[in-house]
């Protein structure tokens, strides 16, 4: 026999069918035609909007098709966005039973191309088989902004967003300025007990550069390269980096020059070099700029470098700012492409920033690339606080470099040290040979810059080596040896302008293990033990969420700014986030 289902069923299936169809109708703004593609005017003073158009945009043609398509359907009817769940609640009560016959809606989650560079933690080496580890400073912040966006949203951040070095380097530590600028930066070391494992030790590395106010910065060639593209059409994206900029503005003076290129389908010049203290007229270039085509980022680039070339200052600051999503799909997109053309410019004396913005479709891995390879740095933009600690409080260290080519190399003695292992940097491993290479490119430190690094050691006879023993090694006596050093720290930089290098050497006594680490230190600890609970957790032995919770909360000390006591409260969102990503998914209708 035939069942038919009630009337209020029928009355509610009939609402839930119209829902969804409501559903999925798009705004005018999304469903009108993009404009043809125009050329970009290039008279800043006569531009009432800036808007550069390529290819219609992606978004706005997906959803005309999804809305062409669900008129067309005509046999099985899947809605492409499901009714209101309050909606289907009532539906399940109304049908009496038949609602295990209703069809089961699932909502759709947005795409996420996002890209982020595949990293491995670095191994365990066996001091008395590779006693030598060397590596490039990197002085990038991008990964702990960016991974705080996505907690804060509520998502698991992918493993290989997580970047060690930049979670620590995210934070200052206080490490000792130099006491004059024969020598661009001071180096410092503490060694104590690693507190995830008492019988291994931690060494932290703290390199801090000389300041300067930023009244007595030299003058700045800027170039703002700023995607315009329709990836860039959100509230966490152009908007934001408007508001970003604007923050800078104020900052400049006479004797800067600014310069406003933008690219979408094409790229066009909004604001040719002018004078840094004309800031009314480089706020309202800002302002004008709308989001709008495809991503042609090689032809913007290109640009961008012909106005730093144009308004080259000698003994200048010149230096191009991009700023983007990364979302480079149209023109120019191979990475080897772009960035040979970013370190030719980096020989002629043009460094690139890369500022990253936006979600979805966030291409990291091209963003902190560029900026190693221009010899710049790579920051993530999730707030206006963000904007204002990057691009106001740590200005002069992001524009001024005062040293360039900086590299360090820590050679472990067999004798007092078992194992070691570096914390991060993995994508700055530099070969041992390459530590006095001259020609090998390295990272750069600006004006009162911090540089930290943490080394995870196992001492000779603590009984805490990971590695197992050889079968066919030669075990030989070293005692004595190194005159009670654990290691010898070497680092090489140069001078601005200069093309060779200089070498600053500093033992590293066993005698100098402390009981008492400082509140620095004990931070530092707690930043590389969330990093690593966030990519799994494999190198912090017994340590959880909860000790490292309370380690930050214990060496917060003054934090000026908040950052401390914010980042407690993302230890707590991870672990939060982590703990539910690991239940047992369940499946609605089931």
């Amino acid at each position: 026999m035939q069942r038919h289902l009630p009337r209020t069923a029928l009355f509610t299936a009939s609402l839930i069918a119209l829902a969804a169809i409501a559903g999925c109708k798009s705004s005018p703004e999304s469903t009108a035609e993009a404009p043809a593609d125009t050329p970009v005017r290039q008279e800043a003073g006569t531009l009432d909007r800036v808007e550069v158009t390529g290819a219609h945009m992606k978004r706005a043609e997906m959803e005309r098709s999804q809305l062409r398509a669900s008129a067309q359907a005509k046999s099985a009817y899947a809605p492409p966005a499901p009714p209101p769940a309050a909606l289907m609640a009532y539906a399940a009560s109304a049908a009496d039973g038949y609602a295990a016959t209703a069809p089961v809606y699932v909502q759709q989650q947005p795409v996420d191309t996002e890209k982020y560079e595949q990293r491995t933690d670095n191994p365990v080496h066996r001091a008395s088989e590779e006693p030598v580890s060397t590596f490039s400073v990197d002085v990038d912040t991008g990964s702990y902004s960016n991974v705080r966006r996505m907690l804060r949203d509520g998502v698991r951040p992918p493993a290989d967003s997580v970047r060690s070095e930049e979670f620590i380097n995210y934070f200052s530590y206080g490490h000792p300025a130099p006491v004059n600028r024969d020598i661009p930066f001071r180096v410092t070391t503490e060694l104590a007990a690693a507190p995830w494992n008492p019988q291994r030790q931690l060494l932290m590395i703290g390199i801090k550069g000389y300041d300067v106010p930023k009244a007595t910065l030299p003058p700045s060639n800027l170039v703002f390269l700023i995607d315009t593209s329709g990836s860039m059409d959100s509230p966490d994206k152009l908007p934001l980096l408007k508001q970003a900029f604007s923050m800078l503005v104020p900052q400049l003076r006479e004797q800067d020059r600014v310069s406003i290129v933008v690219y979408a389908g094409s790229a066009g010049l909004v604001l040719p070099p002018t004078p840094g203290d004309r800031h009314d007229e480089i706020l309202g270039a800002l302002d004008r700029l709308q989001a709008g085509g495809s991503t042609n980022g090689g032809d913007g680039i290109r640009l961008a470098y012909d106005m730093a070339e144009k308004a080259y200052m000698k003994n200048g600051v010149n230096r191009v700012i991009l700023a983007t999503d990364g979302d480079f799909n149209v023109g120019t997109v191979s990475q080897e492409t772009l960035e040979t053309l970013v370190g030719d410019q980096r020989k002629s004396g043009i460094a690139l920033t890369t500022l990253g913005f936006g979600q979805g479709n966030y291409n990291d891995a091209m963003a902190e690339r560029l900026a190693d390879v221009g010899d710049g740095n790579h920051a993530y933009i999730d707030t206006p606080q963000e904007a204002r600690k990057v691009l106001v409080e740590e200005m002069q260290a992001t524009l001024l470099t005062i040293a360039r080519d900086v590299k360090i190399q820590v050679e472990f003695n067999p004798a007092q040290v078992s194992e070691y292992r570096l914390i991060g940097y993995e994508n700055r491993l530099l070969a041992r040979e390459d530590f006095a290479n001259d020609k090998v490119d390295a990272g750069d430190i600006g004006a009162g810059h911090e540089v930290t690094a943490l080394y995870e050691i196992t001492p000779v006879g603590s009984g805490a080596e990971r590695l197992p023993a050889l079968r066919y090694g030669k075990e030989k006596s070293l005692a004595g040896q190194g005159k009670g050093e654990l290691a010898h720290l070497r680092l090489r930089y140069k001078l601005p302008g200069n093309d060779s290098s200089r070498l600053i050497e500093n033992p590293i006594l066993a005698s100098s293990l402390t009981s008492r680490p400082g509140e620095s230190f004990r931070f530092a600890s707690a930043v590389a033990a969330y990093a690593d609970l966030l990519r799994g957790g494999t190198h912090v032995d017994g340590w959880n969420w909860i000790d490292v919770a309370k380690a930050a909360r214990d060496a917060e000390g003054g934090d000026r700014y908040g950052l401390r006591r914010e980042f407690v409260d993302l230890v707590d969102r991870g672990r939060r986030i982590v703990a539910n990503d690991s239940k047992p998914q369940v499946i609605a209708g089931e």
